[in-house]
């Protein structure tokens, strides 16, 4: 009896050693006037989600927290930052290493924003600001034909509504890349590396009220490009359809499981 507890006991250790986690990689904070209202990065990432059949870990990488072992993961997904990819940040670089480890190994990723721009870098493409200046505020997206059988934008129209703020892109695609999805600003808002690696320069963890925050917040930045803050602000609106890339990614990060 004794041996069975102990053979039990073994078999429990040896499922949480072998448990893998579903990881959003924190690659910055929103401004301080909007976390105590709207949560943070990692916050809205996990909220779109959804509901997911494994434990939801948030890994620190700006603050220096270790990134998760390839073979512990299911999926991960880097989210925005308010920091500039060709800084080259000590943490960015590491970030960027990591995700052709991630690539190698099959992993399910999922690059927001910066994300997506270190994705795009990792891989062999050029990551740099964009001619055209920003892009902010709720923008049309349209799905290339290669969309049209991807798993991160099932039950996503062709031209749909998005949430974007970004000064830098991806400006040319690693060579091995298949390009999803665009608009008249910024031709590479989506793009896949293999068949699991996905890069969304949009925000799909962003509600109506997030990205109206971020106008405010932007204001100042916005009028001294010569925008006008008060109509990006007014055309906000919501981007239902965005989000599903989140619960996608999701379902397909968790199958199996």
């Amino acid at each position: 009896m004794k041996d069975d507890s102990f053979a039990a006991i073994l078999m429990q250790i040896h499922n949480t050693t072998m448990m893998k986690h579903l990881y959003i990689i924190k690659a910055g904070s929103t401004f301080d006037t909007e976390i105590e209202r709207l949560g943070d990065f990692e916050d809205w990432v996990r909220r779109g989600l959804g509901r997911v059949p494994c434990e939801v870990l948030v890994t620190d990488a700006v603050n220096g927290e270790p990134l998760p072992a390839p073979h512990n993961c299911t999926g991960a997904v880097v989210t925005g930052s308010h920091a500039m990819v060709t800084d080259n940040l000590p943490w960015s670089v590491a970030i960027e290493s990591w995700i052709r480890d991630l690539i190698v190994a099959g992993v399910p990723y999922l690059g927001i924003c910066y994300g997506h721009q270190l994705l795009g870098r990792a891989v062999g493409g050029e990551v740099g600001y964009h001619p055209l200046g920003r892009e902010v505020g709720t923008i049309d997206v349209e799905l290339s034909s290669n969309a049209a059988d991807d798993p991160i934008f099932e039950g996503i129209p062709g031209c749909f509504a998005a949430h974007a703020t970004h000064a830098q892109s991806v400006l040319q695609l690693p060579p091995e890349a298949v390009r999803l999805a665009g608009n008249a600003h910024e031709a590479n808002h989506a793009f896949r590396v293999g068949s699991s690696a996905w890069g969304v320069q949009f925000h799909p963890e962003y509600t109506r009220e997030i990205m109206q925050a971020y106008v405010n917040d932007e204001i100042a930045e916005l009028e001294a490009d010569g925008r006008d803050a008060s109509a990006l602000r007014d055309a906000v609106g919501d981007a239902p359809y965005a989000s599903r890339v989140l619960t996608n990614f999701a379902s397909l990060a968790c199958r199996g499981l």
